[in-house]
């Protein structure tokens, strides 16, 4: 794997504190995955690095080195779409969560890379999508990571989905016939859709038409695949998430909620 790259598209998925004036950021390319980079004196006002490093927002990198932590050389916006805001942020943090947890630095995954931006433009452009764009971007991670089982099968048998009837998806097992103690369950054509949807040339868009028609269903069998391959109980920009929408709630007669500062969200989970 190369250690240097020039102009390389990437984003920033996080950063630490390195010293004073210095950062250690955690960046997802195109080309070479996820990694660390060494963001030398990016926190002295004058940095010319300051104001293009933040979250959620296309950039052309350029680095060097040949430790584990490379060294920023370079860093430009390269456009294309506007932060995302307000509950487009949170949602747009967890996604960067998810890369934290579930990819393994150096291991390139581009068309992830490029699902990722698509999900990151349309979590500015469409607030009242937000839902379905976590759903299909989670679908294609796990697709893409050799994590998501054969949604048109059973796990244990391999025999073809009942459209008709309600499966479960379990971590390390696939689908299952729902029983009553599961609770709601997407039913067996809603799964051979999304497996149909993923299988897609172009899949983004597709897989985010297949999740609609049951999306918080699928929310609740997502997640416990997601947690159990992200090692984790809850992922921390959720819980994140859920307490801001409790403190809204009791504030709505009294005016807005101030919005989310999006550089201090890179202080709300670790990898």
């Amino acid at each position: 794997m190369s250690k240097r790259a020039n102009e390389e598209p990437a984003f920033v998925l996080h950063r630490y504190d390195w010293s004073e004036s210095s950062l250690i950021l955690e960046v997802f390319s195109r080309q070479h995955g996820r990694l660390a980079l060494l963001a030398k004196g990016v926190k002295r006002p004058t940095s010319q690095f300051r104001p293009v490093l933040l979250p959620l927002q296309p950039l052309l990198l350029s680095w060097g080195g040949q430790t584990e932590v490379r060294t920023l050389k370079a860093a430009q916006w390269q456009g294309g779409h506007v932060m995302p805001s307000g509950e487009a942020l949170l949602s747009g943090s967890y996604l960067n969560e998810l890369l934290l947890r579930l990819l393994a630095r150096d291991d390139p995954h581009p068309r992830l890379f490029d699902h990722f931006a698509r999900a990151v433009q349309l979590l500015a452009e469409r607030a009242d999508a937000q839902q379905a764009i976590l759903r299909a971007f989670e679908l294609l991670l796990l697709r893409q990571t050799g994590l998501l089982p054969d949604l048109a099968h059973e796990g244990s048998t391999l025999a073809a989905l009942d459209p008709q009837a309600p499966y479960v998806l379990l971590p390390e097992h696939g689908l299952r016939l729902a029983t009553a103690s599961d609770g709601p369950a997407p039913a067996g054509a809603h799964w051979l859709a999304l497996q149909a949807a993923l299988d897609e040339p172009a899949p983004f868009i597709a897989t985010l038409r297949a999740c609609a028609p049951a999306l918080w269903v699928l929310q609740a069998q997502l997640r416990a695949l997601l947690h159990h391959h992200g090692g984790v109980r809850v992922f921390k920009t959720r819980q994140l998430m859920l307490d801001v929408q409790a403190l809204s709630r009791p504030r709505a007669l009294a005016g807005p909620v101030t919005q989310t500062n999006p550089v201090s969200l890179f202080d709300t989970f670790s990898s």
